[in-house]
């Protein structure tokens, strides 16, 4: 089996869904995650409320032939409606999408996984599954946190380790290797420089800009790729800046070509049996 390669959209935000879906086919990339929903107000989403956007977008699918591996990320909060995000949730449906990434800002933990529950049932009406990613800054700090709380929601939902966020929040290697495979579709990948302790200020800059290809930076990506089930997809997420006059394609092939490197490295430590 061939592990599958995405682009978390974060990691070339500026890049219009059509531009970003183009640029990963030419990477080599296997697919692309699409950020629907904007974030952060100096970072853009794409609602594709446009038939004109959304058919431009699946045009660019069956050209490149690359799939929608997650849209995101809707943010759980005391005042979230489920009414209200339906149309993204159609979107998704629309474009094929696996998976929905759903962000934790309900300091009411029940309450939380009452919500994702019902997002969850909803998302799974449309042939997706949602996801709970976990924030070192968020009511859910750590990969603990996480899983109490997405099993509290029931079995729809899945859980997203991303490498930073699982680096930054001390979360243990052990309590990764112990989660159930069937709660972990995919997983996002990234490096980044480390440090002792973080403010939430560089916790947040780290995440949203600063972070490195898969082998540049100082996490052990060998002990949490050892610790996620053998094969699992992988998003990229690795805002950074380009290097001199990198193009878009230029750079995401770069960050293809670490991963596999990366990869190899970590497989021929694996013992072979017989």
């Amino acid at each position: 089996m061939t592990r599958k390669l995405t682009v978390a959209h974060l990691t070339a935000i500026d890049a219009a869904p059509p531009v970003l879906i183009r640029a990963a086919a030419e990477a080599g990339f296997d697919g692309v995650g699409l950020r629907l929903v904007q974030v952060t107000p100096d970072s853009p989403g794409y609602p594709l409320s446009s038939r004109a956007e959304l058919t431009e977008t699946r045009h660019a699918l069956q050209e490149t032939g690359l799939e929608v591996a997650d849209i995101e990320f809707l943010r759980l909060t005391p005042e979230f409606r489920l009414e209200a995000v339906l149309p993204t949730l159609d979107t998704g449906a629309a474009l094929g999408a696996r998976n929905v990434i759903t962000a934790p800002y309900d300091s009411d933990l029940p309450r939380l996984a009452d919500t994702l529950a019902a997002l969850s049932e909803a998302a799974e009406a449309r042939g997706l599954r949602a996801l709970l990613e976990f924030f070192p800054w968020t009511p859910v700090p750590d990969l603990a946190t996480c899983r109490k709380v997405v099993e509290a929601a029931g079995t729809l939902t899945g859980i997203l380790v991303d490498s930073l966020h699982f680096d930054r929040s001390g979360s243990q290697i052990s309590d990764l290797a112990a989660l159930p495979p069937e709660r972990l579709p995919f997983a996002h990948l990234c490096d980044a420089t480390v440090q002792p302790r973080y403010t939430t200020e560089e916790l947040l800059d780290t995440a949203r800009r600063k972070r490195l290809a898969p082998g540049e930076g100082g996490i052990d990506l060998r002990a949490f790729l050892r610790a996620l089930p053998p094969e699992i997809p992988l998003g990229l997420e690795t805002p950074e800046d380009p290097i001199g006059d990198e193009t878009l394609v230029a750079r995401l092939t770069r960050i293809r070509r670490a991963t596999l490197d990366l990869l190899a490295e970590v497989a021929a430590e694996v013992p072979k049996i017989g």
